[in-house]
């Protein structure tokens, strides 16, 4: 009676184990990163800054986007988000730059996000911050460079490159890698943002492409989760029946 006993409770425990497993939730990036991140030079590019809150005593209240200089983007436009306030700053160039075939004298320079009262990412959260952006320059990564701030006064800055090898530095920028346009390519091929002109509010369909992308990788996490909690489950009958057999 005792081995059966202890059976069902094994059996039990397993059972919420699998649960716990397959109830888990995608965990959001550990840093400030962008969602999707793979655009075509020459084209614009609509994605979302993923920022988790990595505090456990704060939370996070304004982040800031620094655009480069040297590759201006001419368009930038922010989705609305309730509860945060967007402001865009454009400025003077310290010298022209050529964008397409136009000289550029001014340029969009920065995008920042406030939290209104009230609103923040709070412990154990992330938030996705949706922007519009061209036109795209022609090199093979766009870094943004980001701080996060906490309601606390800490400054996070996401602002290093990769390293010569190739390791993730400590604080990484966000990036964008940029693929070379393919021959008759007009930059309209719907790859994540290519080559489109986002709407009035920002939205558009490769915004849903974005959260696509984020409910396959959640199917994905959830299918691994069903493969742990099925082989924990087949080791606990397994551990019951030598029990039994011993006895």
């Amino acid at each position: 009676m005792s081995t059966n006993r202890f059976g069902v409770r094994t059996l039990a425990v397993l059972a919420v184990a699998g649960i716990a497993v397959l109830g888990t939730p995608a965990i959001a990036s550990a840093h400030v990163s962008a969602q999707p991140a793979e655009f075509t030079q020459g084209g614009r590019a609509t994605f979302a800054f993923r920022v988790p809150n990595e505090r456990d005593n704060a939370g996070t209240t304004k982040i800031e986007v620094t655009l480069p200089k040297d590759t201006p983007l001419t368009s930038v436009r922010t989705r609305p988000l309730t509860g945060w306030k967007a402001e865009v700053v454009k400025g003077k160039l310290d010298k022209p730059v050529t964008v397409s075939g136009k000289e550029v004298t001014e340029a969009f320079t920065s995008i920042t996000w406030t939290a209104e009262p009230g609103t923040k990412i709070g412990i154990n959260e992330y938030q996705e911050f949706y922007v519009a952006l061209g036109t795209l320059p022609e090199k093979d990564t766009l870094l943004l460079p980001t701080k996060q701030t906490y309601e606390n006064g800490e400054v996070v800055d996401w602002s290093q490159a990769p390293g010569a090898d190739g390791k993730e530095p400590e604080h990484p920028a966000p990036a964008l890698k940029l693929a070379p346009k393919k021959a008759g390519d007009d930059g309209h091929d719907g790859h994540g943002g290519h080559g489109t002109t986002p709407a009035a509010n920002g939205t558009d369909t490769h915004e849903a492409s974005a959260s696509t992308n984020s409910d396959q990788t959640a199917r994905y996490l959830g299918g691994a989760g069903l493969a742990v909690g099925a082989l924990g489950l087949g080791f606990g009958v397994g551990a019951i029946l030598r029990s039994r057999r011993k006895a």
